[in-house]
């Protein structure tokens, strides 16, 4: 594609350069999510930590207690459980979402390229020039 100017235009410039993402960096955001999600489910959950047999975990059962002798303070324990475990749960499905759909990006954009290395050969299975290729790039 050619600018207003007749240079050659290649994806979003911005300041003068293009956006390039390479496989490893997507690999390596993808791995570091799916290492962030594993991290914060083993460290994160007070809900479950110290559970009793009910399945109860330490805080809760902090927070039952003092509600059980009227302090609002068990309530308010209570509220910042609740907080919490929704908030760790939205942040694990955040990181499970980019890990998942950069490991589709990764597929996907891996079988695009060999579609167009595909489409891209002559009948005898020799690449076409690029010369050839210049014709339908105006």
């Amino acid at each position: 594609m050619r600018g207003n100017d007749g240079t050659e235009q290649h994806g979003t410039s911005v300041n003068g350069t293009d956006l390039v993402v390479h496989q490893d960096d997507l690999g390596a955001v993808g791995h570091e999510a799916f290492r962030i999600h594993g991290e914060l489910r083993r460290h994160s959950d007070l809900a479950g930590a110290g559970a009793d047999k009910s399945g109860a975990g330490t805080t809760a059962r902090a927070a039952r207690e003092l509600q059980g002798h009227n302090l609002a303070s068990g309530g308010e324990l209570h509220t910042t459980l609740e907080v919490w475990t929704s908030q760790v749960k939205t942040v694990l499905q955040m990181c499970a979402h980019i890990s998942n759909h950069l490991d589709f990006s990764k597929k996907s954009h891996a079988d695009d390229d060999a579609h167009v290395a595909a489409s891209l050969r002559r009948r005898d299975g020799s690449a076409v020039p690029v010369s050839e290729i210049s014709k339908y790039v105006t």
